[in-house]
């Protein structure tokens, strides 16, 4: 890319594998987080920032030509651990902290979860997690930036029913999914103009990893939001 990409959470278990791809492909990234850690890949710098604090992003995301939303929600019903000061106030202050990069509008990433729409599902109990993840999504939809959403299904560290990757939308299965195909969604939806205006859902199944991303977001249905987006 024409400039840094920025992954926001890049210290969590997820946003290391998106780091890490990123890195051996050799863009140039910004690992940002609370506790980025002392090591980082080569081409790598990290930068202490907290998503519910908007004054804290700006250095970070200055410049960034894509950044990668990868955060840990927090489950607490109120106050800086909950889901809407994370999910909803932590992405808004990203949109606002990303600005435009040297090649225009940056890409935008958001890493999000299966059920975000079933507000009656038991998870809904801690700190209204999927309204405010919902309210996030919503939140770059709406924003007139170049975005996909990625709604993994229950997260797991194996490939539990195999490599290949099954993309869904309107929130309706369930599944598992290995957190290396979820940091390989996020680096292909960021290369690839035919992820653009998408949200979908991520599960693996039998058989083997994709070979053709491009082919698996241009059969997805665009976002109505922006349905008529051009770049």
């Amino acid at each position: 890319m024409q400039g840094p990409i920025a992954v926001v959470g890049g210290a969590g278990r997820v946003g290391r594998l998106i780091t890490r791809r990123l890195a051996d492909q050799g863009e140039h990234v910004r690992v940002v987080s609370r506790n980025p850690g002392p090591a980082q890949p080569a081409g790598v710098r990290a930068h202490r920032a907290d998503v519910r604090y908007a004054d804290t992003l700006t250095e970070p995301l200055r410049g960034c030509a894509a950044v990668v939303f990868s955060v840990e929600p927090g489950t607490a019903d109120s106050g800086p651990l909950s889901p809407e000061a994370t999910m909803y106030d932590g992405v808004r202050n990203v949109l606002a902290a990303a600005g435009h990069g040297p090649a225009g509008p940056p890409r935008i990433v958001l890493v999000s979860q299966i059920f975000v729409t079933r507000r009656e599902h038991p998870m809904n109990a801690y700190g209204r997690l999927l309204d405010w993840r919902l309210r996030g999504e919503e939140a770059v939809r709406s924003s007139g930036l170049p975005y996909t959403v990625v709604r993994p299904g229950w997260l797991t560290d194996e490939a539990l029913v195999g490599d290949r990757v099954r993309l869904e939308q309107d929130d309706r299965g369930e599944g598992w999914v290995s957190r290396s195909a979820v940091a390989e969604a996020c680096v292909r939806a960021l290369e690839a103009p035919e992820a653009v205006g998408r949200t979908f859902e991520l599960f693996n199944e039998p058989g083997q990893a994709p070979a053709d991303w491009p082919a698996l977001f241009r059969r997805l249905t665009p976002d109505r939001v922006l349905a008529s987006y051009r770049g």
